[in-house]
């Protein structure tokens, strides 16, 4: 299972469109073939901050999803709402303690 985490900044005006843009895609996103999990997170004390955290069953699965219209749909209206230079990272988990 690979998690993927990816950071993201918005500019304080368009924080409301991203926050609909997700909740429209977010059920899609989570049903594409491969991913087991979706959260989405925001900073505690930078409101313009936001976390996806996913779950993908494979790095193929993945790219797969990155590869796909559902993700290049979903990235083109994204992306001119940023203030920041997205950051993804791909991991495995070690360890986990419940």
């Amino acid at each position: 299972m690979i998690i993927r985490i990816v950071k993201m900044g918005f500019h304080s005006d368009h924080i409301a469109t991203f926050l609909t843009l997700f909740e429209t895609h977010k059920s899609t996103i989570r049903a594409f073939k491969g991913c087991a999990h979706l959260e989405l997170y925001r900073d505690l004390t930078d409101p313009s901050l936001f976390f996806t955290y996913s779950f993908w069953d494979s790095a193929a699965a993945l790219e797969n999803y990155r590869q796909s219209e559902v993700f290049k749909t979903v990235w083109a209206q994204t992306k001119p709402l940023f203030n920041l230079k997205p950051e993804a990272w791909s991991l495995d988990k070690v360890a986990a303690v419940n």
